[in-house]
């Protein structure tokens, strides 16, 4: 009998990404960065986020999860992190956020790893906006000139921006992405329908900070740390095959695992 020694790639020996259950809801959400309305309380709550290479690095030094909702009109996502001190500079739409820490999302309607929306946010609520036809790695390059119409975004902060001189408690983000826009490159419905299945993932940029003649400046030499929901494996977001896999149901949040 002749063994075959097969050597799998790591792609294939990668656990299996995460998944999310996102409830329909009828109750009209306030975008305010707030969260306060029922509906959030009753959704579910994503795994705490890791490091972007998975267990391979430590876990994160400050806490992130999200929710998600949606509707006729919008998927809902909701982001609530832990930061001691809540910073960032950019205020021009479609700067390059990363450059401050951040939030992030990235959708591939239909999975097929093309034709993927990208959406950055820092602690100002600036955003930068992108399209990708197929990842980098293929190829691809980055429609920064691509905005998803009708987007509603709102930060709030659970104590001060751009203040060393106390300790902040974190900051929230919430965002209403609308399904006419999302349908432009889903090749799929959207809005979905109850049971489909959409890939999704979530980042959050993290730098490492020094106070100096009180402002903040980061540390020289240093690079972002990058937490997500669903670990890449490498540090690379744009690897849709590792994104989370949301699936989309009609009942209210209230139903929850019943």
């Amino acid at each position: 009998m002749i063994h075959l020694l097969i050597f799998l790639p790591l792609s294939l020996l990668f656990a299996l990404p995460n998944e999310y259950l996102c409830h329909r809801i009828d109750e009209r959400l306030k975008i305010d960065g707030q969260l306060r309305e029922s509906a959030w309380n009753e959704a579910p709550t994503t795994a705490l986020f890791v490091d972007i290479e998975g267990d391979r690095k430590p876990r994160p030094q400050f806490a992130t999860r999200v929710k998600m909702l949606w509707d006729d009109r919008y998927l809902y996502i909701a982001a609530e992190m832990e930061e001691p001190h809540v910073s960032a500079t950019l205020t021009k739409r479609d700067s390059v956020i990363f450059h401050d820490n951040d939030f992030e999302v990235f959708i591939d309607p239909n999975g097929d790893r093309n034709e993927y929306y990208e959406i950055e946010i820092n602690a100002l609520n600036t955003v930068w906006d992108l399209f990708l036809p197929k990842p980098y790695r293929d190829g691809g390059s980055a429609r920064n000139g691509w905005d998803l119409e009708g987007m509603k975004t709102a930060v709030a902060i659970d104590g001060t921006i751009n203040d060393p001189r106390d300790r902040d408690r974190g900051w929230s983000v919430e965002m209403a992405l609308p399904w006419k826009g999302l349908a432009q490159y889903a090749h799929q419905p959207s809005p979905p329908r109850d049971g489909d299945q959409w890939r999704i993932n979530f980042s959050r940029v993290e730098w490492q900070f020094d106070i100096v003649n009180g402002q903040y400046r980061k540390v020289a030499g240093t690079k972002e740390d990058n937490w997500v929901w669903s670990p890449q494996g490498v540090i690379d977001m744009h690897r849709p095959e590792h994104w989370g896999i949301v699936r989309f149901t009609d009942k209210p949040p209230r139903h929850h695992g019943k």
